[in-house]
C-alpha cells in the first residue's frame, strides 16, 4: 500500500489525489516537544538513541498532516565510524577536531559496514515503519552526498571559501579520488541498509554542492554521485538528490539518474522544472523564512510555487531548505493544510 501514497506516486510522476507535502529538518527545534528532548539529552545521544530518533521523527508526523517522515538522524553520522571525532557544539554546530588534510589522514580512514557502526539508525528504521506503515505514511532515509561530507571532513567545520577542500582537490586528485571513493563505499552500503530495515525511499542531501563551479562539479562531486544515486536505485524505492545554490548546475543534475530533483528558491520551480525535463519529479522550493512572514505572505508565495507546477504529476511541495529554528508550528500546519486544499483533485496528465 506504501507504492500508492502520494509521496510515492509522485516520485513516480503518477497522477495523486492532491500534492504531497513534507518539510526538511520538520523534526527539529521549532517544536517543544523537539525541545524538551533536548534538554536533556545533547545531539549525538539522541542520534545513538533509537527510541529517541523514533520519537523525534514522529513528532512533527503526529501534529501535521504531512504525507512522508523522515527518519531523524544526522549526513555526517557516517564520518564517526571512519574515525572522524565529531561533536555538535551549541551554537556553533558539527565541529571535528581530526579534520582530513592529507593523503595519510585520507589513507587511514575506515570503511566499516553499517551494522557496525551505526546499527541505532537502522533500529530506529524499523521501530518507526511499525509505526507507520499501519498508518499508510512512508519513511524516508538518507544520506549526505560524497562532497558536503568530504568538506566537513576536509574543513572541520562550516566553511565559507572551501579553500582546504579545493586545495586537496585541485593539488591532489589521486588523494581526491580515494578520499570520494571510502566514502562511497560506506554510504552505499548504508543505503542499501535503510531500505531493508524499512525506508520507503532515499534522499541524498549535497548542502554544499553549491559551492562548486559548473567544470568542478561535472570533475570532482557529479562522478560520486552518480554511483551512489545507481545503487540506491537498484533497491527499487525512489532516489531524491537535493542540493542548494545550484540553479547553474541542473543539466549535470538531471544526469545523475535521480528519479526526483529537489529544488531551492534562488529558481523558478517551472524554470527549474523544464531544465530538467518533465521525465524527472521535482520537489520544492519555498523559501524557509516565508514561514516566518505573515500569513497573505506566504500564501502569495505558495499559490505561486502551485501555479508554477502547473498540476503537472511529479511535484512534491517542499522547502528550499530546513525549516528555521523559532518557526511558529501553527504556520507550518497551515501550509500543508492548504497547499493540500489548493490541490485536491486538480493534478492533471500533461
Amino acid at each position: 500500500m506504501l507504492n500508492e501514497t502520494r509521496f510515492i506516486r509522485a516520485c513516480r510522476r503518477e497522477t495523486t489525489d492532491a500534492t504531497p507535502v513534507w518539510f526538511m529538518r520538520q523534526a527539529g527545534r521549532y517544536m517543544q516537544e523537539y525541545r524538551a528532548i533536548r534538554e536533556k539529552v545533547s545531539m549525538l545521544e539522541s542520534l545513538r538513541s533509537a527510541e529517541l530518533a523514533c520519537e523525534i521523527t514522529l513528532q512533527p508526523i503526529n501534529a501535521f498532516d504531512l504525507d512522508a517522515a523522515i527518519i531523524f538522524a544526522d549526513i555526517l553520522t557516517p564520518l564517526i565510524g571512519m574515525g572522524i571525532n565529531l561533536d555538535f557544539v551549541k551554537g556553533e554546530g558539527p565541529q571535528i577536531d581530526n579534520p582530513v588534510r592529507t593523503t595519510r589522514d585520507i589513507d587511514r580512514l575506515a570503511t566499516p559496514p553499517t551494522e557496525e557502526t551505526m546499527p541505532f539508525v537502522l533500529n530506529a528504521i524499523r521501530m518507526v515503519t511499525a509505526e507507520l506503515n499501519p498508518r499508510n505514511i512512508p519513511l524516508i532515509g538518507f544520506i549526505g552526498a560524497p562532497f558536503t561530507l568530504a568538506s566537513y571532513a576536509i574543513e572541520g567545520a562550516g566553511s565559507r571559501n572551501y579553500e582546504f577542500t579545493k586545495a586537496l582537490m585541485y593539488s591532489e586528485p589521486a588523494a581526491w579520488k580515494r578520499l570520494m571513493d571510502r566514502i562511497v563505499t560506506v554510504l552505499s552500503d548504508f543505503m542499501v541498509k535503510q531500505v531493508e530495515a524499512g525506508a520507503s525511499a532515499l534522499q541524498i542531501f549535497d548542502s554544499w554542492a553549491g559551492a562548486l563551479s559548473p567544470r568542478d562539479y561535472a570533475k570532482y562531486a557529479a562522478p560520486y554521485n552518480k554511483q551512489l544515486i545507481e545503487v540506491a536505485k537498484k533497491t527499487g524505492v525512489p532516489v531524491i538528490y537535493f542540493s542548494t545554490g545550484t540553479a547553474s548546475l541542473l543539466e549535470e543534475i538531471r544526469g545523475m539518474g535521480s528519479d526526483v530533483i529537489g529544488v531551492d528558491w534562488r529558481i523558478r520551480l517551472d524554470k527549474a522544472w523544464e531544465e530538467i525535463g518533465y521525465d524527472k519529479a521535482i520537489m520544492g522550493n519555498l523559501d524557509p523564512v516565508m514561514l516566518k512572514a505573515p500569513w497573505e505572505e506566504l500564501q502569495a508565495n505558495t499559490d505561486l510555487i502551485l501555479q508554477q507546477a502547473a498540476g503537472r504529476p511529479g511535484h512534491i511541495f517542499n522547502l528550499g531548505h530546513g525549516i528555521l529554528q523559532g518557526t511558529s508550528v501553527d504556520m507550518v500546519k497551515r501550509l500543508a493544510d492548504y497547499v493540500h486544499q489548493q490541490t485536491a483533485k486538480v493534478e492533471v496528465a500533461l
